[in-house]
């Protein structure tokens, strides 16, 4: 029996057409939306409790995206042959969506929500990741959950010179920009991106380019909503309220409160125990009772005091926490080489926020492999961001790395990623561990990367840095850009804006939004603000370490890349992969060989120089053609009754017959050479008949005259 499924098609702007269906697939959901364009396919659905968890003050919403691996026709990898936990990139992509629609549900709804987007199907040219948004918030609009969207997102590249709508993947490699931009009819929520040093002017096009395609997208969820039957938005009330002690919180402690916010503490701990002694002074007037009645709202309350007399601080004395005005970044110092047995270290400190972050050398059996259903391939820089409790004094179960700690170390990657030399022929693994933190460390972790990118002896193209910026606004259109958030700012703010680049333009962007609207011309001032302190980040940075090492260390292992003939990869390998191993062994080196077009492409990897020269000699000798008349160094490896058998050159062996040795006749080699003995043989060609080495030792040795003329 066939479903009567309602849809909705529409164009996005350059021809090509997406359609919306809701009521056949996944119908107990509370929403159900599968979105198409061309042979993609995302399913998206969501579901909402009815009613919110005792005690919970908080949206407790989960985003999860992932690809069948059914979708594009392929096995999952690993022993168990299924989908199991969500790759760093669905997780990213999880992620995003997240930060886009988060913001926009009620601030006062609670109940648990869970958001599901599934790629079923894949054309593997269609990047699914630019549709998830618009699935997911076409799910929640067919839905009666409470929601002030909707939103959609959209990928935007730049491909010669050109902005590019949701570009394929074929080309998106071509392009200087990369980025994902999620919006509402009115204003930008969250943007996300890699560039190739932008500048600002661009970007706030291609932002604008954006809205104007997701406005499209939004009018098309509206009225795809309207086709379902558009749902009356439940009702719900997970909130309960007293108004009188509501007053009384913020008649007896908002001016002292303004009064720690306006002190201009620089100790994040210091300001932490003051507001916390204003709220226990408050609360000294309940006994126990009434406090296990009451101490749930009071300090629900005194959270809001201490939101709105922060913010007001900033907004009407341009003061903030610790004391810096809009514009000022905390004092900063770098230290490179600290760690004296990594291949690159460097500490970098901003304030109360510091990252010790690493640099390692690796081959190419270190890279990693990306097994998705979408993307498969190999990745050589990898960056890695830890975040430890102790960094912000709290004590918690280590575990594995978290979505947030994910997507901080992903922003970094892409902030640096271009600015690694395609000469480089390392894999790079970049960790960053995260010692203390009171904002921006994600930032702290593009500058340390680079110290310790340049520490290492990669060249990079140019130096990175990052900054973090922040917005406080109020209903009358007031409004204040911050440098260098603190971690408070960021809470109590309306934005984070992390701007990454180098000195003549954009690497790398995020931004989330806590607030409905942001005018472009906030935006252009927040991202100018960003480039000043950008450019001063750079140059304390500078002070430290001004451009790479001219080598790599001592102590870091040795890359050589030598290109040899195609038909040669087989030589140096040998008869089940004999020869390779005989020389990773004899030199200690690990050797990868990968066929490049018409070439083999030989990767040597040894511990030292000497090593990996070795390495290198020998298998130059596998592919060299001897000639004919010249004389070789041999060394003697096996003597037979016959001769003996020498390698006159890495990997190539001749025999030298008895007959050859001397001028005089022998009847045995025994006195006359050894084992392991070093001697010179001049190559004489090939022998017709068998293909073998030709080698004599006597021809250049002095001719006794009594000895019989050479045939």
């Amino acid at each position: 029996m066939s479903q009567n499924a309602i849809t909705h098609t529409f164009d996005i702007g350059d021809g090509r057409m997406i359609t919306l269906e809701t009521g056949k697939l996944a119908k107990q959901a509370d929403g159900s939306v599968v979105v198409k364009l061309g042979a993609t396919m995302l399913l998206a659905t969501v579901v909402s409790s009815k009613e919110a968890k005792e005690g919970v003050d908080f949206l407790p919403l989960t985003v999860d995206y992932q690809e069948k691996y059914a979708s594009t026709g392929r096995f999952p990898g690993g022993f168990l042959k299924r989908e199991s936990k969500l790759s760093d990139y669905e997780v990213l992509i999880s992620r995003i969506v997240d930060r886009a629609m988060r913001p926009l549900f009620p601030e006062d709804y609670h109940a648990d929500t869970q958001l599901l987007i599934s790629l079923i199907s894949s054309d593997k040219k269609t990047m699914p990741d630019a549709l998830v948004g618009l699935a997911a918030s076409a799910a929640v609009a067919v839905s009666d959950i409470p929601f002030n969207g909707p939103i959609s997102e959209v990928r935007v590249g730049k491909i010669d010179g050109k902005l590019v709508l949701n570009p394929d993947a074929d080309v998106l490699e071509k392009s200087t920009i990369d980025m994902i931009i999620a919006a509402s009819e009115k204003d930008i929520v969250m943007v996300e991106g890699e560039m190739s040093e932008i500048s600002e002017a661009e970007m706030l096009e291609a932002i604008k380019f954006a809205h104007d395609a997701i406005k499209i997208q939004i009018k098309a969820i509206n009225e795809f909503a309207v086709k379902a039957g558009l749902k009356t938005k439940r009702e719900y009330s997970h909130e309960s309220h007293d108004i009188t002690l509501k007053a009384k919180v913020n008649s007896e402690t908002y001016d002292k409160v303004y009064q720690v916010a306006k002190s201009g503490n620089a100790n994040k701990n210091e300001r932490k125990v003051a507001f916390r002694a204003v709220l226990d002074e408050f609360k000294k007037q309940y006994s126990e009772t009434e406090l296990e009645e009451k101490e749930g709202l009071i300090n629900k309350y005194y959270h809001e005091v201490e939101y709105n007399a922060v913010r007001r601080v900033v907004l009407d004395e341009k003061i903030r926490l610790d004391g810096r005005n809009t514009t000022t970044v905390r004092p900063i110092w770098c230290e490179v080489d600290y760690l004296p047995s990594a291949h690159g270290s460097a500490v970098f400190t901003r304030g109360e926020t510091q990252s010790l972050t690493t640099v390692t050398f690796g081959t190419k059996l270190d890279q990693q492999l990306i097994d998705g259903a979408f993307f498969q391939g190999e990745n050589k820089f990898l960056l890695h961001y830890n975040f430890p409790a102790f960094s912000t004094g709290e004590v918690k179960p280590s575990r594995g790395p978290g979505r947030r700690e994910v997507g901080h170390g992903n922003l970094a990657l892409r902030a640096l990623k271009r600015m690694i030399p395609a000469s480089c022929p390392y894999t790079i693994r970049v960790v960053s561990d995260i010692l203390e933190s009171n904002g921006s460390s994600s930032m702290a972790t593009v500058c340390a990367g680079t110290l310790a990118l340049m520490d290492a002896g990669v060249q990079l193209n140019k130096p990175v840095a990052g900054i973090a910026m922040g917005l406080i606004t109020d209903e009358k259109g007031n409004y204040s850009v911050l440098s260098d958030i603190l971690g408070d700012e960021d809470h109590l703010g309306d934005m984070d804006f992390k701007v990454c680049g180098t000195k003549d333009g954009i690497t790398a962007v995020q931004m989330d939004l806590k607030v409905n609207g942001l005018p472009y011309e906030v935006m252009a001032q927040a991202l100018e603000q960003a480039r000043q302190g950008r450019l001063h980040i750079m140059g304390e940075m500078m002070k430290t370490m001004d451009a790479p090492r001219a080598d790599y260390k001592a102590h870091a292992p040795r890359l050589i890349v030598v290109e040899i003939p195609q038909d040669c990869i087989g030589a140096v390998i040998g008869p089940g992969g004999k020869i390779i191993q005989e020389i990773q062994k004899l030199t200690n080196t690990t050797i990868t060989i990968t066929e490049v077009g018409k070439v083999g492409r030989v990767e040597i990897f040894g511990d030292n120089d000497d090593d990996a020269k070795a390495a290198l000699k020998r298998v130059k000798g596998i592919v060299a053609v001897p000639e004919e008349g010249e004389v070789y160094e041999a060394k003697v490896k096996t003597i037979m009754p016959y001769g003996a058998f020498v390698e006159f050159l890495p990997g190539k062996d001749g025999l030298l017959h008895i007959s050859e040795v001397e001028w005089r006749r022998l009847d045995s080699l025994q006195g006359v050479l050894k084992e392991g003995e070093m001697i010179q043989v001049k190559y004489l060609g090939t022998d017709p008949k068998t293909g073998k080495y030709r080698l004599s030792r006597k021809v250049l040795l002095p001719k006794p005259e009594s000895a019989a003329p050479e045939n």
